[in-house]
């Protein structure tokens, strides 16, 4: 387990790095700056793949959560579908701030 969340930290770290240092680049000294380009395309599809992934794993582990909640005390269903809603829309706007991010270093190309 410690190894998993190692290489996710790396993983994650180095992917981080790669969208912030294209998301900030400068414009390129050569006459084409295609390099750029294809880092901000690189960055940016990179970014929105982890993001979906993330928020994807994330909503499933929120519902499973709820679900087996539910499960163990039918009682509490109307105590726990609010928050589990509530969660579900935050962790759909992380994934859409990084679609509007995503959107934005596009149009740098």
């Amino acid at each position: 387990m410690v190894r998993k969340v190692g290489l996710g930290v790396i993983i994650f770290s180095a992917v981080f790095f790669i969208a912030v240092s294209t998301a900030f680049a400068e414009e390129a000294k050569a006459e084409d700056g295609s390099l750029v380009k294809f880092g901000l395309a690189l960055g940016s599809g990179i970014g929105l793949a982890i993001a979906a992934f993330a928020g994807a794993l994330g909503q499933g582990r929120t519902a499973s959560a709820a679900l087996e909640g539910i499960a163990r005390n039918p009682g509490a269903a109307d105590r726990m579908f609010v928050p589990m809603i509530i969660g579900l829309a935050l962790i759909e706007s992380l994934v859409l701030y990084t679609f509007i991010i995503a959107i934005f270093l596009q149009g740098k190309i």
